[in-house]
């Protein structure tokens, strides 16, 4: 080797050496002295943050079918940054999204490291985007609400909005119990295709919801939503309402409200028919209400069901107002019993006669009527009950046969359930109980109950509520063959606030079946109807076809008594 040559060798191991040194300097730099700061920023760069949706919980019928459960779904994700074409991305991706592919490029065209672009997408979607093999997008797991029976029991078990949180009905009551606890994962973004988990695997687990398990009875309710759908139909009414309570325990066993909607397409649903009619809107009762009048005269010893009354077809009360009855008609010789069971207004004012105001106003509280019935369910209302303070002259008779008081459908419900479970009130419920994600199951505790009437006082109520459905009384065609059957129609004009006034009916009819051992309370109430209007002739139908249904269901053997003849006249 020459001079020359050995020189420029030790020039290049010079150079080698410094350059060396260089790379090994800045290496430590990055390493040891900014490895935190570099990593940071490598992360900041490249981490993103997803949530993972909790399993939201059931809701169960009595029996643990669903009506509404949740489904795998997915987000579709974004990072601008690695879009090089947002129109040619958005051609071939928004039909598949079934999106507008102008908008779409619009949405995919930024700086913004994280959009979503599309969510509850199903996993078949999902397939068909991957397929695609698209720079840029990504996804995350996510979860949809689905309802599999549809409409049914819609109005109580409510349904969720966009952001998956309840937005009505039981979703919105126990939303915080249904919905668990969302959890999270970090992913690095790898190449522009996938997400892969971060080494030190940052995960934490959602927490699925609890599961409320209602009192409804699937093919209950099934029965009880087509036939007041139906009624509501011919009746050419504005809505309508069915009730079953089980008398023994205040479980609500169906409650259906028509019009309806459907929860897995609640865009397309009419606003108005999203809440539940049956604990919301309050109405004068009419005639279902006597039965609090006779209650509390007969409880308070100042009348009995063969006590004799004279009804005159006119009564005029402290030369305000003058009375009549529904019908036309000249003197009537009635007993009490007889009263009830042809729904005589005169007739019931006379006898409440005998029966201080302040009396009358303690049972319509012990009753419940003002105050909800604490059943849990979403937008229930009290009713109004106005206090003795702000009668007016006329406030008692009035009151006394169902006019200048309001109650929702539940709260009457309710009154015949206590006259049918010998005067103890029941608090109606509407939650069975919950079920763990474990799958342990824990009843509700029971509804909260209090004494109105003294059984006999209660027993001598149903056996005069029997004439209703008699021969002699208003619904005869709402007796149930083989069953003995307490009832009472309702016939009660409509106040309508938008023009202050009175102004078309609300019909009802409620009866207990059966009447000798009872168990079921059905209630049925249509508002406004225009094909007719007596309750007996528009609620009694529903009545017989629901409570029929229920009777068999339950097994309920045939009455083994005959129903008792109180005389309902007098000569």
């Amino acid at each position: 080797m020459s001079r020359l040559q050995a020189r420029r060798l030790r020039q290049l191991r010079a150079v080698a050496v410094i350059v060396f040194c260089g790379f090994f300097a800045k290496l430590f730099l990055m390493q040891v002295v900014q490895g935190s700061e570099v990593a940071a920023q490598v992360i900041k760069a490249s981490t993103v943050t997803s949530v993972l949706a909790a399993p939201r919980g059931e809701i169960q019928d009595v029996n643990g079918l669903p009506l509404a459960v949740t489904s795998d779904s997915y987000n579709i994700t974004a990072d601008q940054t690695l879009i090089k074409n947002p129109q040619a991305t958005a051609q071939v991706l928004a039909p598949v999204l079934g999106a507008d592919i102008t908008a779409l490029a619009q949405h995919l065209t930024g700086t913004r490291r994280f959009t979503y672009i599309a969510k509850d997408v199903s996993p078949q979607d999902l397939k068909r985007v991957e397929a695609l093999n698209l720079a840029g997008i990504f996804s995350e797991p996510s979860t949809r609400r689905v309802y599999p029976q549809g409409e049914l029991a819609a109005n109580v078990i409510g349904f969720v909005n966009a952001q998956g949180s309840g937005a009505g009905g039981i979703e919105s009551t126990f939303n915080s119990e249904l919905a668990g606890k969302p959890g999270s994962v970090e992913y690095v973004q790898a190449g522009g295709q996938r997400l892969i988990p971060t080494g030190d695997q940052t995960i934490v687990d959602p927490v699925p919801g609890t599961t409320i398990r209602l009192t409804i009875d699937r093919d209950v309710q099934w029965v009880a939503q087509r036939a007041i759908a139906d009624r509501v139909a011919y009746a050419k009414a504005a809505s309508g309402t069915v009730i079953v309570l089980d008398t023994t325990n205040g479980h609500i066993v169906a409650m259906a409200t028509a019009p309806t909607f459907n929860p897995n397409f609640i865009r397309n649903a009419d606003v108005a028919n999203l809440g539940n009619r049956a604990v919301s809107d309050a109405y004068e009762p009419g005639s279902t209400a006597k039965v609090m009048t006779m209650s509390a005269l007969i409880e308070e010893g100042l009348a009995k069901p063969t006590d004799r009354f004279t009804v005159p077809g006119a009564l005029r009360w402290k030369h305000i107002q003058t009375f009549h009855d529904d019908f036309p008609h000249g003197v009537e010789k009635l007993t009490l019993t007889g009263i009830l069971a042809i729904s005589s207004n005169i007739g019931t004012i006379k006898a409440a006669m005998r029966m201080p105001e302040s009396t009358y106003f303690s049972y319509l509280q012990r009753f419940g009527i003002g105050t909800s019935t604490g059943s849990g369910l979403a937008g229930e209302g009290s009713g109004i009950l106005p206090p003795m303070s702000a009668w007016s002259g006329t406030t008692y008779p009035t009151m006394v046969f169902g006019q200048g008081l309001s109650v929702t459908a539940l709260q009457v419900s309710s009154v015949f359930a206590t006259i049918a479970n010998d005067g103890v009130r029941i608090a109606p419920t509407i939650v069975a109980g919950t079920v763990d994600p474990l799958g342990r199951f824990t009843p509700s505790a029971p509804g909260k109950s209090v004494r109105v009437l003294s059984a006999t006082t209660a027993q001598t109520v149903r056996a005069m509520m029997e004439t209703v459905v008699s021969n002699e009384g208003t619904a005869p065609g709402a007796a149930i063959p083989g069953y003995s059957v307490a009832g009472k129609t309702g016939t009660a004009q409509r106040y309508d606030s938008t023009c202050n006034c009175y102004r078309g009916y609300v019909s009802s009819f409620i009866g207990i079946a059966p009447a000798d051992h009872p168990r079921f309370v059905v209630a049925v109430a249509l508002t406004d109807p225009h094909n007719g209007h007596f309750g007996s002739v528009l609620g009694g139908p529903v009545f017989k076809e629901v409570m029929t249904y229920v009777l068999q269901k339950a097994r309920i053997a045939p009455s083994g008594s005959v129903a008792p003849k109180l005389p309902t006249t007098w000569k």
